[in-house]
């Protein structure tokens, strides 16, 4: 493809990206080519394609992840409270401490339930996972995860230790859609047990289902103790 002599050559391949996206024949979480292929499309150098691709991800149009590729990347949820980030990395953004606690870690084949939730057949695999996460030492969130094993089947082998889920499975399984409720419940025993509440403070339960690749990829329940958390957003 030629570029026009009125633009840089950088700006040439930013503007084919961006329409490709906006066209949408790039969704949110598709991949994009890779720097090699739009260099060879474009007859120019990495260092350019480089550039066009840098400052669309400074856009935080793309989204790129080391060691997996260029993605589109999510609309940013403003007012939804669930922009699809890491818990650690907001709490690191408030300067505090965070570490987590992992207390379940399994494979599961899919009961009639969970497989009608995932739209799977019964019997197809799951992983389970249930991590407690700390701000300076104090519990704030349970996070109950069901995940679809097809699309991140490298989920059990991660240290949860020193990654989050949602850091692995934004580069196994980019997000395409998410759906959400949130709602104000009692803990049940094991979760105020996990979170160091009493049974009668009510918890802020956020439910979140996300989709990636035209499936469902995970299922979670997180609980966040009513006198120490609250949601935010703004328009």
């Amino acid at each position: 493809m030629s570029q026009t002599s009125s633009s840089p050559a950088f700006q040439t391949i930013k503007d084919y990206l961006l329409k490709e996206i906006q066209s949408g024949t790039w969704k949110e979480g598709d991949a994009i080519p890779s720097e090699a292929m739009l260099a060879a499309q474009f007859s120019v150098s990495r260092m350019t394609v480089n550039r066009a691709v840098r400052e669309l991800t400074s856009e935080q149009i793309l989204n790129r992840i080391q060691g997996s590729g260029t993605y589109v990347a999510q609309h940013k949820y403003q007012a939804t409270l669930v922009e699809i980030k890491s818990i650690a990395a907001e709490i690191r953004a408030r300067g505090h401490a965070h570490r987590s606690r992992l207390h379940e870690l399994s494979a599961t084949p899919a009961n009639e339930q969970l497989a009608a939730q995932f739209q799977l057949k019964p019997g197809c695999s799951l992983f389970h996972s249930v991590i407690v996460h700390f701000e300076n030492e104090v519990a704030i969130q349970v996070e109950d995860r069901w995940v679809n094993a097809s699309l991140a089947p490298d989920y059990l082998q991660q240290d949860f230790a020193v990654i989050t889920p949602n850091e692995y499975l934004v580069a196994a399984a980019p997000l395409q859609g998410v759906d959400y409720s949130i709602e104000a419940v009692m803990p049940t025993k094991p979760i105020a047990d996990m979170l160091h509440i009493s049974g009668k403070e009510a918890c802020l339960v956020l439910h979140r289902k996300t989709r990636s690749q035209g499936q469902i990829a995970t299922i979670v329940t997180m609980w966040h103790p009513g006198s120490r958390y609250q949601f935010t957003g703004s328009f």
